[in-house]
């Protein structure tokens, strides 16, 4: 236990100084970058994950770190941390406060501990395997709402909606019809801990990266949520197709989705 309390203080120190750099710079004109037409990459994205990776890196030099900024090198070890450094770089760069850091860490294919700071709330979401999930150190857990069209829903769009916009809008209209309303933020990890904390009550995305929902998988399921892909099978962080919900609804969402699909 107490290994895995020093990997959580690691973490939080990380993403505290990822959430440092993001506050000094918010605000402020960004070079930017694009690694695709839609995909924008700022100095701060840069400079958060040097940041983080030299954080853990010098706790723990033999892990394996997968990060969305820099290049995975394979290390042979069965400890990885999945880095998203700064997850919502379009709303920073628009100056939109809706941004965070993502800090997971797996073990031998199982994330045992996940971090997402909220740098312009102030608000430290973590949770580590069997032990519950917190908000600022207080337990969290998922709503109780009990039917979608009382559910207030999250979710986003990937980088090629533009592309397939009636694909990906077919789902959301469905969802309007179905719940109460929804809610399109732009950070899977913030939009998933605020599922965790009672906030939103359910969740579907297409096309997210491991480092997008790696650390709010594990705040979900610790805070009593349910996490699967769209045909109800269990969720892992390598598949392409995210629904999470309370569990209240989750069939509801299911079967939604099964009706589109048919």
């Amino acid at each position: 236990m107490e290994q895995i309390d020093h990997y959580l203080r690691v973490a939080v120190a990380a993403a505290k100084e990822a959430g440092r750099i993001q506050r000094l710079h918010f605000g402020k004109p960004h070079s930017v970058e694009f690694k695709g037409e839609f995909n924008p990459v700022t100095e701060v994205d840069k400079l958060c994950d040097r940041a983080i990776t030299q954080i853990i890196f010098n706790s723990f030099p033999d892990h394996n770190i997968l990060t969305e900024e820099s290049p995975f090198k394979e290390k042979g070890s069965p400890w990885r941390w999945i880095i998203d450094p700064l997850d919502g770089t379009t709303n920073y760069l628009h100056g939109y406060p809706c941004f965070c850091v993502s800090i997971g860490l797996e073990v031998e294919g199982e994330v045992r501990l996940g971090v997402v700071y909220i740098p312009p709330l102030k608000e430290l979401f973590h949770a580590e395997k069997g032990k519950g999930a917190f908000l600022n150190g207080k337990r969290i857990v998922v709503s109780r709402i009990d039917k979608l069209n009382r559910s207030l829903l999250a979710t986003g769009f990937p980088y090629d909606a533009h592309e397939h916009a009636d694909f990906y809008l077919r789902y959301f209209r469905q969802f309007i019809i179905k719940s109460f309303a929804i809610r399109r933020p732009g950070s899977a990890a913030i939009d998933l801990s605020y599922l965790a904390a009672g906030r939103f009550d359910g969740f579907w995305e297409f096309k997210l990266h491991p480092w997008d929902v790696a650390a709010a998988s594990l705040i979900v399921t610790e805070a009593g949520g349910r996490m699967t892909d769209f045909k109800g099978q269990p969720f892992n962080i390598y598949s392409e197709k995210i629904l999470a919900s309370n569990g209240r609804i989750h069939e509801e969402m299911l079967q939604t989705i099964q009706e589109l699909e048919r």
